[in-house]
């Protein structure tokens, strides 16, 4: 379990100055919320990569591994920012 923690967190970082915080592939400004929704759709990687050519496949499996750890409840590193009323505060680190 440790190893895919590790895994996005080498690849996924969050910064308030980028996207409000939301938590992006390290190095780009692609959300980790973007890349999910894109295999939501249309789960084929050839079309992640043409649309997002600077993407990995390490990219994809540590934006997966963000995201299984929020669903399980992991405490995830960066934080998602927080919402209220619509608007995004600090991340809630």
């Amino acid at each position: 379990m440790e190893n895919k923690r590790q895994s996005y967190r080498d690849r996924i970082t969050g910064d308030p100055g980028v996207l409000a915080g939301k938590p992006v592939v390290r190095g780009t400004r692609i959300p980790v919320g973007l890349v999910l929704e894109h295999l939501a759709e249309n789960p084929d990687l050839d079309d992640l990569f043409a649309a997002y050519p600077r993407l990995t496949l390490d990219d994809v499996k540590a934006c997966l591994a963000y995201a299984q750890a929020l669903v399980d409840g992991s405490d995830v590193i960066p934080a998602p920012p927080r919402r209220t009323g619509g608007h995004i505060l600090e991340s809630a680190v």
